[in-house]
């Protein structure tokens, strides 16, 4: 499967798009209420998307999602319920993309890893994350 799913399906903590996936036109994957959405879009050859700006929307975001981009190399990304017991297991590869968007979480590389990193900021140095004791 090209598009992954992990966790409460109307409210996933974690979203995977493979690298093998594809979509005409754009299409979506996250919730509309998560502060990262996560779509993919594919565009003929001369197709413009017309110039735009965003406008100012003031908008009240609790909680970092964060997207890894895979550039090169692969990782095992382990995600963790309410407490703090693992639940899945993800490896991710070149050209993977994941929206890690509830609960927490751990990335261990596999091999060297390059990977692209999108959050939301500015970054609140120590109040931005807490590290938690993993349980069996």
């Amino acid at each position: 499967m090209a598009i992954e799913f992990f966790g409460d399906s109307s409210r996933p903590s974690a979203i995977v798009i493979r690298s093998e996936e594809s979509v005409l036109g754009i299409k979506f994957f996250s919730p509309s209420d998560y502060s990262q959405q996560l779509g993919l879009m594919t565009r003929p050859l001369g197709y413009v998307v017309p110039a735009h700006v965003h406008n100012e929307v003031e908008r009240k975001i609790t909680q970092t999602q964060e997207v890894l981009l895979i550039r090169n190399g692969s990782c095992l990304v382990t995600l963790f319920d309410v407490g703090n017991k693992a639940t899945d297991e993800i490896i991710l590869k070149k050209g993977d993309v994941i929206l890690l968007a509830n609960g927490a979480h751990k990335i261990e590389m596999l091999t060297e890893c390059e990977i692209l990193e999108v959050k939301q900021g500015p970054y609140a140095g120590d109040n931005d994350k807490t590290h938690i004791q993993e349980k069996t």
